[in-house]
């Protein structure tokens, strides 16, 4: 497999994590996002959404948008599991991961950044307000549902699910922008914890090939 990918895109994070819990190996292909290589043709030829991350199969076929990957990788390498089997657990494990790939992300994204800086004109002061602002609505509910549901270390257990895949690069990027974690010590105690962990270790953004400082 390929995994066309940027350091810091918390959408290409979350995949990196899967693969690394699950054992999977594949080849890393750096497309920076700061930069355009997002917008080439070569690259909207295997993305007709013009991001990352894209996961090129063994056999040619090519995957998009991060949530479908992570069902892909769960239906097709289902051990270990990222989803519980238990219905409502399931349910309670998404609610999170959506939260923060639906409600957070897509207003909070590098392109939306991009268009309320460029296209709205609106200053740097503002777009850290709008940034913070999202975050922080997003991560009050994440950490309601944490303290009502939760049980630790990881998200919703001993092993790490969906939720946790999508919690560890929205903290990290959400820490970058210099949001205050300060409310939120379920959110920051989860983070924490899989910061400790080996697969976790692997998908850091500062040990991808493309890292730059």
């Amino acid at each position: 497999m390929q995994l066309y990918s940027f350091f810091n895109s918390s959408t290409s994070y979350r995949v990196r994590i899967a693969l690394a819990i699950k054992g999977l190996a594949y080849d890393y292909q750096g497309v920076n996002i700061r930069i355009g290589d997002q917008l080439t043709e070569e690259h909207i030829a295997r993305n007709p959404s013009k991001g990352v991350p894209v996961l090129i199969l063994d056999d040619g076929q090519r995957l998009t948008q991060s949530m479908a990957i992570l069902d892909y990788l769960e239906r097709t390498y289902p051990t270990p599991a990222l989803l519980p089997d238990d219905p409502q657990l399931r349910t309670r494990v998404l609610e999170v991961a959506n939260v923060i790939a639906c409600d957070m992300h897509a207003i909070n994204n590098l392109r939306s950044l991009g268009y309320l800086k460029n296209v709205l004109d609106i200053s740097d002061k503002d777009k850290k307000v709008w940034y913070q602002h999202w975050v922080n609505q997003g991560l009050t509910a994440v950490e309601t549902l944490l303290e009502r549901h939760g049980v630790g270390p990881f998200c919703f257990g001993d092993q790490p699910t969906l939720a946790d895949c999508c919690l560890v690069p929205q903290v990290a990027n959400s820490i970058r922008f210099g949001c205050s974690m300060s409310g939120f010590p379920n959110v920051m105690a989860v983070y924490k914890h899989c910061q400790q962990q080996a697969a976790f270790q692997e998908a850091e953004p500062q040990r991808q090939p493309d890292f730059i400082e």
